[in-house]
Order: structure tokens, then C-alpha cells, then sequence
């Protein structure tokens, strides 16, 4: 190239308009509990902007706003309400990393939802929408965010899309444009809530505390579906025998509805057997993994053919195992005999590999069966109803942000429970509600029940948590019975959040 090839390059670069946002709103209506709702839906991209003291190359030059990233989201209002600075206001995004923000929004709380089977499984294509009776926009207005790299979300022009494949930098990312969002809509004095599902657990518990100290943005809730604060609950290294003992339970529920128990448990309903398992896992067995080699032969041999008993596998096959049980063998060798695998985001599910040896399996079956649905609806929903039309790829679930930068956390696990121990401290009105699947091998419940058991929160704030059990997995909500639930709880939460500010 030469130099005046270079510098016209440069004033074309220089000349290019500024990156601009590209919204489109569209007006519909739902009827929910018997009562017709109209409300508008705004679709489209906001150019979030970073704050700098000069713009230009050299001191003195201007001062400004540096264009960073172009964030898609999607809005639901509701139209006839006379006051929407008083309306409580959720902001939805799901975990990954890497994910976009399609599943709660067209599995739980949007009021158009993809139709699978009652239990979640896959239905024949072609796939399709259908309103959803269980949304809650009856009771809260909202956000769907797709965090920089998913969805239609990407960096501008310029700019590198690895800066915002972190822990760090995906908070700030997502809560500058939570604060962005509330401030452009007038949404200050509504009541604020966060919903996240897995790594938007994690997501959720960090902006509590950004949002606060940062933008001092007090949130009035945080709805954690299948939430993973501490991932030493969930890693399985040497020397780390939590995720073994936190597993069991969801491996025993596991092998419970796959019929793998003897007759005496399997007679058991459900609750009652996990609570026999519970005692096991976190009393003896969580003691004989603590004494490692000092556990005698016969104490050993007794552990051993009791975590087979309640987990479906052989005595043998546990001892063989060091008492320990990886989730990724497991899901390999419960049903091996069948020559199926099952699912690690909702244990129900089989899969079919090519054959039965190896120790992982091929494909998570409860992943492939939502794959397909929730990828064909969401793209044509966004233009066909919502006329909101990009050439670009919707990135459901995008592995190019791998890896992810933790260097925050170098040398030692991933822990955002602090974060939300001293952001409720600080703001006691912020309350918590937890959703937890009896059959998610992924964020499994009693890995949950610790992470909370162990926040360290005053005795006074420990009722601002609640909890509730659904028979499904990681994403419960595909799951109709469950849905129906889920969606009485959840509304239940956020009225029961705001009733208790305004009395």
C-alpha cells in the first residue's frame, strides 16, 4: 500500500458515520390469566460507549464518547399502565459463557414460547411459536440482553471482541448497559430485578454489586434459575472432593427415574428417597473422602456399596472409581447396558452414541433436543414479527468466546458469592429466589443448598432467600409442568419483593 493509499484509507476511516443504534418497534397483544394485554416490543441494537478524556491521538484533542459495542436487545412494555416509572422492570440474560439470551426469553418469561413436548423432549421439525399463558410480562416489564459476542451482539468496528470475553469485563459490559437502558427509558425509581440462568448466575451475583457500588443501582431481586456462585461446587479436580459428595443427590434422583434402584428405594417418592441420600452424601460419605487413605478396608467396602445402591452403578465400579464419581463418566456408564448415554443439563433424557465403551458421551441429549427449536423460532420470530432484519448469524450459543478470561480469579476458583453477601448487607430490601431441577447434572441442587449454606449473611437477611425444586433439569421451564410452577413462584417473588418495599 502506498502513502497516499494510507492516507486515503484513513480518511475514509475517519469520514465513516459513527456507529448508530438500530431499533424497531412493533405493538401486540396476550391474553394472560383471562385478561386481554396489549404491549409494545422494541427490537434492536444500543451503542454502548465508553467514557474517555481524549478521542483523538494526541493530547488536547477532543473529548468524548468512544463507541465500544453494539448490544442487542429486546424490550416487552406494557401499554396500559399509567405510570411505568413505578412498574417493576426485570432484565433477563442466560449464561454460557457465550450464550445468547433466547432461552428464558422463548422458554419462560417472553409471551411467545417455542413448542416442545409436555417433558422437554424434541418435536418434529419443522418448529414453531405459540403465546405463552406463563409469561410474566402480566407482572413486570421486560429486557432481554445478549451480551457482547452473542445474539446480534458484537464489538464495532475497531474494536477487539476478546475484551469483553471475561468475568470482569462481561459485568461491566452488561450493567453499563443496564444503567444505559434505565436511564434512556426513565427507569430509575422502577423496581429493578435480575434474572439469570447458569453462568448468568454468576453474571446476576456480580452485577448486584457492580451496579451498587458502581452506578448506584439498587436492585429490588435477583431470580437465579440453576445457579452456580461457587464453581468449586461444580469442578471436579484432585484434591477437590466437593463436586463428588454435592453430585450424589442428583445422581440418585437420576438413577431413581431411570428405574436403576433397588425395589425398595425405587418405591420411594422422590423427596423422601433424597433426603435419605442427602444425609449420606454430606454425613458418612463426606466424612470417609475426608480421610482418604486412612479409611479402613471395611469402612471403605460399606461406602462403596452404599453410593452404588443409591447411584445405580456397581460396587465395583465405584471402588474401581476411588469412591469418587465424575459427572462425565456418569453420564456414560448409568445406562451402558442400554447402550444410552444421559443428558448432564436435564439427566432425563437419553442419547445414542456409536457404541457403548469410552468414559464420555458423543452429545448431551437434553442439548440437542433445544437446539434445533429454539435456533429456527427465535429467527423467525425476530423478523417476522418483530421486524427487526440483520444478515448477521444470531449466535444461540457461541463458542468463539473461549477462553474466557477468569484472571480475576487466577490460582483459585470462581466465587461471586461474597460479591452477593455484602451487596445484600448493603441493600437489605434485595431479596433472592432460587430454581433448582431435582434432575440438572450441571448447577445440581445441593451444590446450590451449600454455596447459600455457606454466603456467610447475617441471621437477619437469611430470609431474603427462597428456594424451590422442580421435577426437570437445568432448563426446568421445557419441562410444561414445571413451567406452570415456575411461573406461579416466580410471580409470586416479585410481588411479594415489591409489596414488601411499599408497605
Amino acid at each position: 500500500m502506498t502513502e497516499k493509499d494510507a492516507a486515503d484509507s484513513k480518511a475514509a476511516a475517519e469520514n465513516k458515520p459513527a456507529p448508530a443504534d438500530q431499533l424497531v418497534g412493533t405493538q401486540h397483544t396476550i391474553t394472560l390469566a383471562g385478561q386481554e394485554i396489549r404491549y409494545t416490543v422494541t427490537a434492536g441494537t444500543i451503542i454502548l460507549k465508553q467514557e474517555a478524556e481524549k478521542t483523538g491521538e494526541k493530547a488536547g484533542e477532543a473529548e468524548g464518547e468512544k463507541p465500544k459495542a453494539s448490544v442487542f436487545f429486546i424490550a416487552y412494555t406494557r401499554d396500559d399502565v399509567p405510570d411505568k416509572t413505578r412498574r417493576p422492570l426485570t432484565f433477563s440474560f442466560n449464561g454460557g459463557p457465550g450464550s445468547s439470551s433466547v432461552w428464558l426469553h422463548l422458554g419462560l418469561l417472553g409471551p411467545r414460547r417455542v413448542v416442545m413436548q409436555d417433558d422437554g423432549g424434541l418435536p418434529p421439525p419443522p418448529f414453531r411459536l405459540t403465546d405463552n399463558e406463563f409469561s410474566l410480562l402480566d407482572v413486570t416489564d421486560l429486557v432481554f440482553i445478549d451480551p457482547v459476542s452473542t445474539g446480534f451482539s458484537r464489538p464495532v468496528v475497531g474494536e477487539k471482541a476478546k475484551e469483553f470475553h471475561g468475568f470482569k469485563r462481561d459485568i461491566e459490559s452488561v450493567g453499563d448497559f443496564i444503567r444505559l437502558y434505565t436511564t434512556r427509558y426513565g427507569r430509575w425509581t422502577s423496581p429493578k430485578f435480575l434474572i439469570g440462568e447458569s453462568y448468568g448466575t454468576t453474571r446476576a451475583a456480580g452485577l448486584s454489586g457492580y451496579l451498587q457500588e458502581r452506578h448506584g443501582l439498587y436492585l429490588n431481586g435477583l431470580m437465579l434459575i440453576s445457579s452456580i456462585l461457587d464453581f468449586s461446587t461444580a469442578d471436579f479436580n484432585p484434591g477437590n472432593d466437593l463436586p463428588c459428595i454435592l453430585f450424589v443427590p442428583t445422581y440418585a434422583a437420576t438413577a431413581w427415574y431411570h428405574g436403576r434402584l433397588p425395589l425398595e428405594l425405587q418405591e420411594l417418592d422422590l423427596q423422601t428417597f433424597l433426603t435419605e441420600v442427602e444425609g449420606f452424601a454430606l454425613g458418612p460419605y463426606a466424612l470417609a473422602l475426608m480421610k482418604g487413605a486412612g479409611l479402613t478396608a471395611e469402612a471403605r467396602a460399606g461406602i462403596a456399596t452404599r453410593l452404588a445402591r443409591y447411584t445405580g452403578l456397581s460396587p465395583d465400579y465405584v471402588d474401581g472409581a476411588d469412591l469418587r464419581i465424575n459427572i462425565h463418566r456418569y453420564v456414560k456408564e448409568l445406562l451402558r447396558d442400554e447402550r444410552r448415554t444421559i443428558g448432564r443439563l436435564d439427566s432425563r433424557f437419553k442419547g445414542i452414541d456409536r457404541d457403548a465403551s469410552g468414559e464420555n458421551h458423543e452429545y448431551d441429549p437434553s442439548m440437542t433436543n433445544i437446539m434445533g427449536p429454539y435456533t429456527a423460532a427465535f429467527n423467525d420470530y425476530v423478523r417476522g414479527e418483530l421486524k427487526y432484519e440483520s444478515d448477521l448469524p444470531y449466535e444461540i450459543l457461541n463458542p468463539k468466546v473461549w477462553p474466557w478470561d477468569y484472571s480475576e480469579h487466577e490460582n483459585r476458583y470462581v466465587n461471586v458469592a461474597e460479591t452477593l453477601r455484602k451487596a445484600m448487607s448493603i441493600n437489605p430490601y434485595l431479596k433472592v429466589f432460587v430454581a433448582n431441577g431435582y434432575y440438572d447434572l450441571a448447577t445440581p441442587y445441593c451444590a446450590t443448598e451449600y454455596t447459600f449454606n455457606h454466603l456467610g449473611l447475617d441471621p437477619s437477611l437469611r430470609g431474603n432467600i427462597s428456594m424451590a425444586y422442580y421435577p426437570a433439569g437445568h432448563m426446568m421451564y421445557i419441562h410444561l409442568p414445571s413451567l406452570a410452577q415456575l411461573r406461579e413462584d416466580l410471580a409470586g417473588f416479585l410481588q411479594s419483593a415489591v409489596s414488601s418495599v411499599e408497605a
